[in-house]
């Protein structure tokens, strides 16, 4: 995109500074040096006055000028020339020639030569001051303490509750909001007051910034929408002066609603600098305080925020009297998926094979932007086939598309690695289909994906879970390391790296049993991990807070785990060598395999089997 191009009011400005710059200019030389005035060396000077042919002269420090008494040749009876000789006032009366000094400068060039480049350079300063506020979205520099909120009114925000889904317990925890702006007086009736402030708490992609614009489509009020990082500049003071800014305009317009976006980059828990120096976002924050405290929930105005990282906020900023409510926007379950996709699924023309309630069953962990974007992947992969409507087979191309990455169809694999591929995949799906208490598989590829994936095996959960046993975990550790016991079985123990992701998940899987959940009789009924990040990922070690000794006995236990589960996968194909060939020749075959296509996928699953501890 081009940058913004100048405004008329600039391009006008401009122009004035260039004309008028011109035109001191000519007026300057015109005076200087107008058509009357002859420049003539000093010596020729010494002639004419010699010859007494010179009335008078005006002595400069640098110049002398003087009229004649006759026209020269050209017609001119004005002289100036450049002042050499020192005595030269002695010589002058000593003929009769009056004489006169003056400022090497008069009025006219003091003001030319200070106040028009002075002009200019405020000129300049305006201009470009001008052109950085429209990229800031600010009127320039003069608008640097200037709240950056934007303030959508009442006609723009189309947004409504009913354009939101998935999230009906937050929905109705900010019914009381759009009642408290429609009809305030109702709450002072029995002495309540609506909360100061409603902190909006949850995953990345999960509604939170459309249920804030949704509260105020509902309740037809001005939004000033803010994010967080927008408060804190260069200068020391900004901040503060944003906020105080943004609560005045707020102030006028009320009844409205503010909205403060990614709030962690504003209300981040106070610390020590470790320089000893002042903190310009602390200042921030403290002013952010100062306005909470002094302000009247009765007029009208109601500040919502939103943040993925509550458990980092300054606990002044969480306190009663401030942020009073809290509320929980989840990642949805299957009947939420389901009511979010019907409410983006009217935005494109679906065939009449697709069943919303199988994709919401395939899409489990999935947020509401997840699910916008799945419906947006599979019409983009209907147009890509031309078809006249969004399929069933679209919306499962979208969901591999985005769980396992981009078909990578001009990688071109050997022949061995192909087929160490389809036992590798096939390994995984028939532990997958053996054991109790795991999704079961839907799809097996050995066509490239993504970044470093040359196969992939989906499965597809048949419920949400909330609750994970020790039986579950152990067996979606042999799931996970089905791919390296089948190379192991098949290769007599000549494994490969395809494996590094599998050993990963599972080590993860068996860390998280042992020093989180305390399923290990060795280790004990302890936790040894930190507390985690409430929904963003831990960006710290493992364990912690555990002796030496103690450390090896983990490592002991999740190495037992990871072993345990690689020997019940081998234990399964090994029972069932024969559906591992014949499935591995017909995926060699097909590429790409499904539990309808090949019976010993969806078979019943064996009820004897158990992972080994």
């Amino acid at each position: 995109m081009s940058e913004k191009s100048p405004t008329r009011r600039q391009v006008s400005w401009l122009a004035i500074l260039a004309f008028g710059w011109f035109g001191m200019f000519l007026m300057q030389w015109y005076l200087t040096t107008g058509s009357t005035v002859e420049t003539i060396p000093y010596s020729r000077f010494e002639e004419l006055v010699a010859q007494g042919a010179v009335t008078d002269v005006v002595v400069g420090k640098e110049t002398i000028e003087g009229k004649l008494k006759d026209k020269l040749a050209n017609g001119k009876s004005a002289f100036v020339t450049a002042r050499v000789d020192l005595p030269l006032a002695e010589k002058l009366a000593s003929k009769g020639i009056s004489v006169t000094g003056a400022p090497s400068d008069g009025w006219l060039g003091n003001v030319v030569s200070w106040i028009v480049p002075l002009i200019v350079l405020y000129g300049f300063w305006f201009f470009m001051a001008g052109r950085f506020g429209d990229r800031q979205g600010v009127s320039g520099v003069m608008g640097i303490g200037k709240s950056r909120a934007k303030v959508y009114v009442e006609k723009d925000i189309k947004v409504t509750f009913a354009d939101v889904a998935g999230v009906d317990e937050a929905k109705f925890e900010l019914q009381e909001v759009v009642s408290f702006l429609r009809a305030p007086e109702s709450y002072g009736r029995l002495g309540a007051h609506v909360p100061k402030g409603i902190l909006l708490v949850g995953p990345p992609g999960t509604g939170k910034t459309l249920l804030a614009r949704a509260v105020a489509g509902e309740a037809g009020v001005p939004f000033f929408s803010i994010s967080g990082s927008e408060f804190v500049e260069l200068f020391v003071g900004v901040g503060a002066a944003r906020v105080r800014d943004l609560f005045e305009q707020a102030r006028k317009a009320a009844p409205c609603i503010i909205f403060i976006d990614e709030l962690d980059a504003l209300g981040r828990s106070r610390m020590p600098s470790a320089l000893g120096g002042y903190d310009e976002k602390e200042q921030t924050l403290n002013q952010l305080l100062a306005e909470l405290d002094g302000f009247d929930p009765s007029a009208g105005v109601i500040l919502l925020a939103a943040t993925n990282r509550p458990e980092i906020l300054d606990p002044a900023l969480l306190r009663a009297g401030r942020f009073d409510r809290q509320v929980l926007v989840d990642r949805p379950d299957r009947s939420g998926r389901v009511a979010i996709l019907k409410v983006h699924i009217k935005k494109i023309k679906i065939g009449p094979d697709v069943d919303i309630d199988l994709i919401a069953g395939m899409t489990a962990g999935f947020t509401g932007a997840d699910l916008a974007n799945l419906i947006n992947e599979a019409a983009i992969a209907a147009t890509r086939r031309n078809a006249g409507e969004v399929a069933s087979v679209d919306f499962t191309a979208a969901i591999e598309r985005i769980v396992a990455g981009i078909e990578k169809k001009s990688r071109t694999l050997s022949s061995s690695e192909r087929r160490r591929t389809a036992y590798h995949e096939m390994g995984h799906a028939l532990v997958a289909a053996s054991l109790p208490g795991v999704d079961p598989v839907q799809k097996v590829s050995i066509i490239p994906r993504g970044v470093g994936a040359l196969g992939y095996t989906m499965q597809r959960p048949t419920e949400d879970r909330f609750l994970l046993t020790i039986s579950e975990l152990k067996n979606r550790i042999a799931v996970l390391m089905g791919g390296r016991a089948a190379e192991r079985l098949i290769f007599d123990g000549d494994v490969s790296t395809g494996a590094a992701d599998d050993l990963q998940r599972a080590t993860e899987i068996a860390i998280e049993m042992v020093t989180k959940h305390g399923m290990d009789a060795g280790v004990g009924q302890r936790t040894y991990a930190p507390k985690p990040q409430a929904f963003m990922p831990a960006m710290q070690d493992v364990v912690v807070s555990a002796a030496q000794e103690t450390s090896r006995e983990i490592d002991l236990a999740v190495r037992q785990l990871v072993e345990a589960g690689e020997a019940c996968a081998q234990d399964i194909l090994r029972s069932r060598r024969g559906d591992l060939e014949a499935g591995v020749e017909l995926l060699i075959k097909q590429e790409t395999l499904t539990a309808e296509q090949f019976a010993p996928l969806s078979s019943e699953r064996s009820k004897d089997i158990r992972v080994v501890a």
